[in-house]
């Protein structure tokens, strides 16, 4: 029975997950978000959108938002509402890399949640994302915050977010549909046992580059063999713009997710890093942004409205 009275308003951040060696284990927070309301009015199902994706994402219960939404009602024994209106302000650029559908995910899950008093807590919230995702390391981050690790098991998701201080960013967004399942498929069903290894390895060491803020390390093993060397020629631009940003300066440059975006990470100012690959992609022949967003040491945020 849905308890909470007026509107429910969810903020979730963009995420960028792998970070290199982290296979669909490690992600990473982006003090970059979109937020969503929710209202219990009207009849059916309706989504307005602001910002990324509003002249192209569905404006009604097809919206993935809504869709995870419904799907939380229905895992908690309760009908859908009568009415609901979702709004939505998006910044995270669709399609990109940077977890937008894990932040549609969590938004509808979280919003759906309040609307019904909080009936889960956030560890089966985030298994629930995942099971709608197929993996966490986008959920986790937009959760948690930080840095996160997570691990997908047979018994449900095992989680830990990691403290991390803050870190200068430089991210470059090329227009290219990449779409997760054609990067997925780019990639070999059996690597080399080395490769398995120097990926264990690196993981290992990212992680601790990154807590400790040990930036001369992570230049030495954000690195990566199960997926980058597979996708990064799927996206015109892309390794000339890696390159262009190393030779900026860059401590490490990596596909951000699946892609087609790019994260660097730089020892001051990361403005000129993200200036560089956009200009490398526009020499490929794609338009690209650039952003230098900040790690978010919070996950999703959920507040009543009036």
């Amino acid at each position: 029975m849905i308890s909470r009275p007026g509107g429910v308003c969810v903020r979730v951040p963009a995420t960028s997950a792998n970070l290199g060696p982290g296979f669909d284990c490690l992600g990473l927070a982006l003090d970059w978000w979109n937020e969503v309301e929710f209202r219990l009015e009207g009849d059916g199902v309706r989504v307005e959108v602001r910002g990324e994706g509003a002249a192209t994402l569905p404006q009604g219960r097809d919206n993935l938002i809504a869709v995870a939404a419904l799907r939380l009602f229905e895992r908690a024994g309760q009908p859908a509402p009568r009415g609901l209106h979702i709004r939505c302000n998006n910044t995270i650029p669709l399609g990109s890399g940077l977890g937008s559908s894990a932040a549609a995910v969590l938004s509808g899950l979280l919003g759906a949640n309040r609307l019904l008093d909080d009936p889960f807590e956030m560890d089966p919230i985030l298994e629930l994302a995942t099971e709608m995702e197929g993996h966490p390391d986008n959920a986790a981050p937009a959760l948690w915050g930080g840095l996160t690790a997570a691990l997908k098991t047979p018994g449900g998701v095992i989680c830990r977010r990691i403290a991390v201080p803050a870190l200068a960013l430089a991210v470059a967004t090329p227009q290219f549909d990449l779409p997760t399942h054609a990067a997925r498929a780019a990639l070999p069903g059996q690597v080399p046992l080395a490769d398995a290894v120097f990926n264990l390895s690196c993981t290992t060491l990212v992680v601790e580059a990154l807590r400790s803020g040990d930036l001369d390390l992570l230049a030495q093993v954000m690195d990566d063999r199960l997926h980058q060397p597979y996708r990064l020629p799927l996206i015109p631009g892309a390794q000339a713009a890696r390159q262009a940003a190393l030779d900026a300066g860059a401590v490490a440059c990596v596909l951000s997710g699946a892609g087609p975006s790019l994260l660097a990470v730089a020892r001051g100012d990361a403005q000129p890093l993200a200036e560089a690959m956009t200009a490398a992609f526009r020499a490929a022949g794609l338009a690209a942004r650039a952003f230098t967003p900040s790690i978010s040491p919070i996950g999703a945020q959920v507040a009543s409205s009036r």
